[in-house]
This record gives structure tokens, C-alpha cells and sequence, in this order.
């Protein structure tokens, strides 16, 4: 019994620590002045959240941390290929109707997605409000980022509806299928569906056209490639950005090179199992899937991911 008692009090103090976290009550008193939130309501909010030190256990450890193929064995492997093909059957309308809307690949939306939450099986079981709150207020590396995202759940929140406290997501306060940050919810979630709302959480046909939407947003480039393998030969690596026709001149063929000379392309290195350099040719639709994780393992997953599923039927080729 004195143990469960204990627990109980330790489990209630975490909790109160969480609204005594230094700088809330002045983040409160910012969205009062800023957005019009009401004082009282917020106080309660805040009240009943929770300061969870497992969360900046977790974002302290990325996965980019891991080799290469173990990085790669996570999230390109024949579970999210045969789940993606899935996924691409079921909506293959709906994945068309957004290639054709936003010049996006069918088949990178769904390895994003794949790699993102198994299309929709992981979206994360963090309450999203003692995330944000936990490294808004206990993560001072990157306090002003996650300060910001908790405004824009507030705003979110308010604006569709969502349960403050009851919405769950990654450790990092990311939402739904696609996991989205609230402010990249705000700006790129759209009805794709036409059911006149918009729900990451639940429905599959707004998570891919919001993904579509979010990536042109930033960028992406209808028919450009992502990424090409190369060989260096004797050559030293060079990773600066130089155009395909320079890259010519340095010794590294494109397929590109040819009919588009003045693109510009990054060398990227990946150390492969055997312990040597797998050399890629990156482009600009390559940084923007950085745009939504600021990782090359990531974006070369995704990019690998989607080139196994376009071999497996013609969808949009990744290169």
C-alpha cells in the first residue's frame, strides 16, 4: 500500500510541474494579448499538463544517429512495401487526383507516409499538449521552435476543433498520418476528401493531398528527379553543389546531364554494409522531402522506398 501511495504522489507532482515549468504563465499572458484565448481556461489547460522527461530522452537520441543500413533496414524493408502497395490499391484514385493537382509522384506520397506512420498504424500515443509543453518549456536547444508549435496547436485546436488534451501524437507534438507539426497542419492540411473538414487523424484521403500540398509548398518540381546513384572512380569526393554539366567535367555521368546541364545536384555519401561509399547525385526535389525531416537518411529512405514501390507497378518514376 506504501508503495502505491508513493506512486500516486509522485504521479500527482509530475503533473503540478508541469504548469510551474518557468515561462508558461508569460506564454499565457501571450496568447491572451495575441489570440484572445481566455485566461482562466488556459490556467486549467495547463493545469492538467503533464511534464514528461521520456519525451527529451527521446528527442535527444534521433535515429539518424544509426548507420546507414540500419537507418535504412527501419523504414525500407518489406513490411512498408507490401503495406504501401496496400495502401496505393486502396487509394489509387485519390493518389492520381493528387499527382495530377500538385505534380507530386504517387509514389513518393505514399513511401512518405509509409515512412512517416506505416500508413496511419504509428501516428504516436504522446498527448500532444505534454509534448510540446515538455520542449517548449524544458528543451532550451530548441525552446523558440517548440514555443511556437504549441501557439500553433492552441490556434489549431480552436480553429478545427481538436481536444486539447486528448489529441495524441509523436514525442515531437507531430499529428496524424502524415505528422504534421501543428503549424504545418495550419498551413498545408486540406479537405481532399470533400467532406468539408479536415482530419489528419482519421482520414487518409486528407492526409495525401495535404502531403501533396505541403511538398509543393516547398518547392518540389513536377517531372524534375530526386536523386541518382553514381560512381566516382579515382576522383576525390567533392559534396559542394555544382551543375550537372560541371558535375560532367569532375568525372560523374548523370542521365540527366544531357537534356538538362544547368541543374544543380548535391553529392551525398552513404556508408553501405560492406563498409564502403554508396554515391548519390541529389536535387532539389531531394531537399525539399528534407524540408520535412532535416535528415539525408530520411530523405533517401523515402526516396528508396518509393522507387521500390514504383518498380512493383507503374507509378511515377523517382528518378
Amino acid at each position: 500500500m506504501q508503495h502505491v501511495i508513493l506512486l500516486i504522489s509522485l504521479l500527482i507532482s509530475w503533473s503540478a510541474a508541469a504548469a510551474e515549468l518557468p515561462g508558461i504563465p508569460r506564454f499565457i499572458d501571450e496568447m491572451v494579448e495575441r489570440h484572445e484565448f481566455d485566461r482562466a481556461v488556459l490556467a486549467d489547460i495547463f493545469a492538467q499538463a503533464q511534464h514528461r522527461p521520456a519525451i527529451i530522452d527521446a528527442i535527444s537520441q534521433p535515429a539518424s544517429k544509426r548507420s546507414w543500413p540500419e537507418y535504412r533496414a527501419s523504414f525500407v524493408n518489406a513490411k512498408r512495401i507490401r503495406l504501401g502497395r496496400q495502401f496505393r490499391e486502396k487509394y489509387r484514385l485519390t493518389l492520381r487526383r493528387a499527382e495530377r493537382d500538385f505534380g507530386i509522384p504517387q509514389a513518393v506520397i505514399v513511401a512518405l507516409i509509409g515512412v512517416e506512420t506505416i500508413y496511419g498504424k504509428n501516428m504516436g500515443n504522446y498527448p500532444v499538449l505534454d509534448a510540446l509543453t515538455t520542449l517548449a518549456f524544458d528543451y532550451p536547444r530548441r525552446a523558440d521552435f517548440f514555443r511556437s508549435e504549441l501557439e500553433s496547436y492552441l490556434l489549431l485546436s480552436r480553429e478545427n476543433g481538436l481536444d486539447l488534451l486528448q489529441t495524441r501524437g509523436s514525442y515531437a507534438g507531430a499529428i496524424g498520418i502524415p505528422q504534421f507539426m501543428p503549424s504545418s497542419y495550419r498551413r498545408y492540411a486540406i479537405d481532399f476528401n470533400g467532406n468539408q473538414k479536415i482530419d489528419l487523424r482519421r482520414e487518409a484521403r486528407d492526409a495525401i493531398g495535404s502531403v501533396a500540398n505541403y511538398l509543393r509548398g516547398y518547392g518540389w518540381v513536377a517531372g524534375e528527379p530526386i536523386a541518382e546513384p553514381v560512381t566516382l572512380g579515382e576522383m576525390p569526393p567533392d559534396t559542394a553543389s555544382h551543375t550537372l554539366a560541371e558535375w560532367t567535367a569532375l568525372g560523374i555521368l548523370s542521365a540527366h546531364a544531357a537534356d538538362r546541364p544547368g541543374l544543380p545536384a548535391r553529392l551525398l555519401g552513404f556508408t553501405n554494409s560492406d563498409g564502403g561509399q554508396d554515391w548519390w547525385l541529389v536535387f532539389n526535389n531531394f531537399e525539399v522531402i528534407t524540408r520535412y525531416n532535416n535528415s539525408n537518411y530520411y530523405a533517401m529512405s523515402v526516396t528508396q522506398l518509393a522507387g521500390r514501390l514504383a518498380e512493383s507497378k507503374k507509378l511515377s518514376s523517382t528518378r
